[in-house]
C-alpha cells in the first residue's frame, strides 16, 4: 500500500469520526431541555450562553448536524469503496466487500456508539457542540432549509416545514421509557399522558351532567338559598327562571353569607336574584385545555355548558378539569362506600349506588323501576330533581331518605330505606334470600360497641 493509499484511508477514518461527532451532537441536543440549559447558564458553565441561544430555535441547528453527518458518512463510504476497488482490481467482490465494511463501521462508529455517548453525556456534548453548530449553520445559510423544502416537495402529503422531528406519539413513548428506567414514577407518567389528552377532550366529557345539577329558582329568598347551600354542600348554585334551560345567574355562598351578615333583617325579603352573579357560557364541544386557560384568565371557577341547540347540558368547574390531570379529588369528609348496613327490622342503610334489583334480597318482595338502576337514581326520578341530604320519597311500599353527601361533587353517598306498608306475602324462596342478605350484611358490618348497636333503633324512630 502506497503512502497515498494511507492518506486516503486516514481521510475516510477522519470522516467517520466527524460523522460520529455530529451524530452524538444530534442525540444530545435533540433531548436537551431548555430548563437545564438555564440552570447551566446560572452555574456559569462555559458554552452555556451559546447553548441557550441554540435551544431557543433548535431545529435549524439539528438540520445542520443531520446534513453534515450524512455528508461525512457518505463521503467516507465513497472513498472506501474506491480504495477497495483498486485493491481488488475491479472484481465483483469489491462492492460487496465495501458494503460489508461500511455497514459495520457506520452502524458502530456513527450510529450506536456516538448516539449512546451523546445521551449518556448530554451536558458535556451539548455545551461543546453548540458553538461549532451555530458557526456552521451561519456559514451554510439557507441550504438545510432548501433541502427540507425539496424533500417535502417530493414527499406525498403536507410534510414538515422544519424537518421530520418528534411527534406526540414519540414523546409519549419517551415518557413510557422514562418510567421503565425508573426516572419518573408511574403517577407522574399518568399525569403527563393526561396533559397530552387534554386537547382531545371536550367539555361534554368531563362536565357535571344536567340531571345532576342542583339549582334554585330566582324568586327564593336568602334564607331558603342559605338552607340549600348548607344541605347540598355546594358553594355555587345556578339560579333559574322557569326551567334549567333558562339560567339567569349564579349564586355564590360567600355572597349570600356576606349579605346576611351585613343585613340580617333582609334574609326573608331579599331574593337570590339580587345577589347572583353573571353566568359564563361555554359550548360542549370546547376543548378542555382551551377551557382551562379561559377560566384562569377570567378568574372564574364555574361555567354553564350548553348544547348545540342552546339548552343547558351541564356545569363544569376548574376542579373537573384538574381531575383530568391529577385524578379524583376527595376531601377529609369522604367516607368509604357502605354496601348494606342493617339498622333495625326492615330498615337498612345502603349506598346510593345499590342496585334496585337487589332490594328484594333485603325486603323480600321485588322492586321494579324502569329507566333507573340504582337507589339514588330511583330517588331522583320520583323527586324530579337531584336528591340532597334530607330528601325523602316513598315508593313501592318503602321510604327512601337521602343521608350524607360525599366527594367533591357532593353526591349522595348513603340512603336510609325502611318499610312503610305491609309487605306482600313472601314466598319461601324470597324469605331465604332475605335471610341470607341479612346474614351477609351482619358479617360485613363494621365492628361496633353494644351501646352503638342499641342506639341504631332510636335513631330510626327519631327519623320516622
Amino acid at each position: 500500500m502506497s503512502s497515498g493509499d494511507v492518506w486516503v484511508v486516514l481521510a475516510a477514518a477522519a470522516l467517520v469520526v466527524l460523522a460520529g461527532l455530529f451524530s452524538a451532537a444530534d442525540a444530545a441536543l435533540g433531548s436537551f431541555s431548555r430548563a437545564r440549559a438555564d440552570e447551566l447558564s446560572g452555574e456559569g458553565r462555559a458554552g452555556s450562553k451559546r447553548l441557550r441561544l441554540l435551544l431557543e430555535d433548535p431545529l435549524p441547528y439539528l438540520n445542520t448536524a443531520l446534513l453534515l453527518r450524512l455528508l461525512c458518512e457518505i463521503s467516507a463510504i465513497v472513498i472506501v469503496t474506491l480504495e477497495i476497488d483498486e485493491v481488488v482490481d475491479g472484481s465483483w467482490a469489491s462492492p460487496v466487500l465495501a458494503i460489508a465494511v461500511m455497514v459495520v463501521v457506520s452502524f458502530v462508529a456513527v450510529g450506536v456508539g456516538p448516539r449512546t455517548l451523546g445521551r449518556q453525556h448530554s451536558e458535556r456534548v451539548a455545551l461543546t457542540s453548540s458553538g461549532p453548530l451555530i458557526f456552521v449553520t451561519g456559514v451554510l445559510g439557507p441550504l438545510p432549509k432548501l433541502l427540507i423544502m425539496l424533500g417535502n416537495a417530493l414527499t406525498p402529503g403536507r410534510g414538515f416545514r422544519e424537518g421530520p422531528f418528534s411527534t406526540e406519539t414519540e414523546l409519549r413513548e419517551l415518557v413510557d421509557l422514562a418510567e421503565a428506567s425508573a426516572l419518573i414514577e408511574s403517577g407522574e407518567r399518568r399525569m403527563i399522558h393526561s396533559v397530552f389528552e387534554l386537547g382531545d377532550t371536550t367539555a361534554r366529557e368531563v362536565m357535571v351532567p344536567r340531571n345532576d345539577v342542583v339549582y334554585i329558582e330566582q324568586h327564593k329568598n336568602l334564607r331558603q338559598t342559605m338552607s340549600l347551600f348548607l344541605r347540598s354542600g355546594y358553594s355555587r348554585i345556578p339560579v333559574i327562571d322557569d326551567n334549567l334551560d333558562h339560567i339567569v345567574g349564579m349564586a355564590y355562598f360567600k355572597d349570600v353569607v356576606r349579605r346576611d351578615f351585613e343585613a340580617p333583617d333582609v334574609e326573608l325579603t331579599q331574593h337570590v336574584s339580587e345577589v347572583m352573579r353573571p353566568v359564563h357560557w361555554v359550548p360542549e364541544s370546547k376543548p378542555v385545555d382551551a377551557l382551562l386557560t379561559e377560566l384562569q384568565a377570567r378568574r372564574q371557577h364555574i361555567a354553564v355548558v350548553v348544547d348545540e341547540y342552546g339548552g343547558t347540558a351541564g356545569l363544569i368547574t376548574i376542579e373537573d378539569l384538574l381531575e383530568e390531570i391529577v385524578g379524583e379529588i376527595t376531601d377529609e369528609y369522604d367516607q368509604d362506600e357502605i354496601e348494606v348496613e342493617p339498622l333495625a327490622e326492615d330498615a337498612f342503610r345502603v349506598s346510593s349506588r345499590y342496585p334496585v334489583d337487589d332490594l328484594d334480597e333485603l325486603f323480600g318482595f321485588p322492586v321494579e323501576e324502569e329507566d333507573v338502576d340504582s337507589v339514588g337514581g330511583l330517588m331522583a326520578k320520583h323527586l324530579g330533581r337531584v336528591p340532597i341530604p334530607g330528601s325523602a320519597v316513598e315508593a313501592h311500599g318503602l321510604r327512601f331518605e337521602a343521608e350524607d353527601a360525599t366527594g367533591r361533587r357532593n353526591k349522595i353517598s348513603t340512603v336510609l330505606i325502611r318499610r312503610t306498608l305491609a309487605a306482600p306475602m313472601r314466598s319461601e324462596r324470597s324469605s331465604e334470600r332475605q335471610d341470607r342478605a341479612h346474614d351477609r350484611a351482619q358479617r360485613e358490618r363494621p365492628e361496633r360497641s353494644e351501646g352503638l348497636d342499641r342506639a341504631a333503633a332510636p335513631e330510626v324512630a327519631a327519623r320516622e
